[in-house]
């Protein structure tokens, strides 16, 4: 056996290695759902259930109005995407393939509000939903951050790739502007906007300071906010929690499969030198 085979079999096993200590944890988790509670904490742990029950999922989805929880962070996940994907797309698509004077200054400035921490943003927000009567609804927790300088960024860059000779036989042929971006442009940008899409999904859906600030009605709270809810200040219902936790990871999963051809090239264009 020649050092170069050995070299990659010794990368591969390492990447191996690394994929097992993401996904175990994970596994864990889905696995340890299935346990009654007494098992949880039965000593030795066992890591495959040896009592399995799907009692765990029937109490948690009776407890806590779940399904309401769950069909509100849907609501808000796909929401969120739709226009963070529409939204970062024409900001990217305009500041790539437009010329106009200081587009090079909005850019870096918009660059530049990536090292600003949500922390020192949240007040003036939360004062400007006040005043404009969107506290305590979906919508105060989708609008915000619709537009985000990461998706921006990556639009951009990924648009920078496209010939402008392709946009100007679009406008020799009369084609509206609104006609290239829809019609053109963005069947040509499925790798970009899947990334986006990926990305904003995930942050939406895992988002728990955000809607913790904007919403007091528990029936509008989201799934982040119901798991919260299972720890209490005396006990955590370990095993309603488990079952939650794991129905919660599964949209992720599915947005995530559904898109992955796409995701990969998506990071790649995106991250070319405009």
């Amino acid at each position: 056996m020649n050092k170069k085979k050995t070299l990659s079999i010794l990368q591969y096993a390492l990447l191996v290695l690394l994929a097992l200590s993401t996904l175990l944890p994970v596994l864990w988790v889905v696995l340890s759902s299935f346990k009654p509670q007494s098992e949880l904490f039965r000593v030795p742990l066992t890591f495959i259930p040896k009592d399995w029950t799907i009692q765990n999922y029937q109490s948690s989805l009776r407890a806590g109005n779940f399904p309401v929880y769950f069909s509100n962070t849907v609501f808000v996940a796909v929401v969120s995407t739709a226009l963070t994907v529409l939204i970062n797309l024409m900001a990217g698509y305009a500041l790539a393939k437009y010329i106009f004077k200081g587009r090079d200054v909005i850019f870096t400035i918009m660059i530049a509000t990536l090292m600003i921490p949500l922390q020192v943003i949240m007040i003036p927000i939360f004062l400007q939903l006040k005043n404009l009567g969107m506290l305590n609804s979906l919508w105060g927790i989708i609008i915000p951050p619709a537009a985000t300088p990461t998706g921006v960024f990556l639009a951009r860059q990924y648009l920078v790739t496209l010939p402008n000779s392709l946009i100007e036989a679009a406008r020799i042929d009369g084609a509206r502007e609104h006609t290239i971006f829809f019609r053109l442009i963005v069947p040509m940008s499925k790798p970009i906007v899947a990334t986006i899409a990926i990305f904003s999904f995930m942050w939406r859906w895992n988002d728990y300071l955000w809607p913790l600030i904007v919403i007091t009605d528990n029936r509008k709270q989201t799934i982040q906010q119901a798991l919260a809810n299972f720890v209490g200040q005396l006990q955590i219902n370990w095993s309603d929690l488990l079952a939650m936790t794991t129905i919660a990871i599964i949209p992720v999963i599915v947005v995530f499969l559904a898109f992955q051809r796409f995701f990969f090239s998506g990071i790649a264009a995106g991250s070319v030198k405009g």
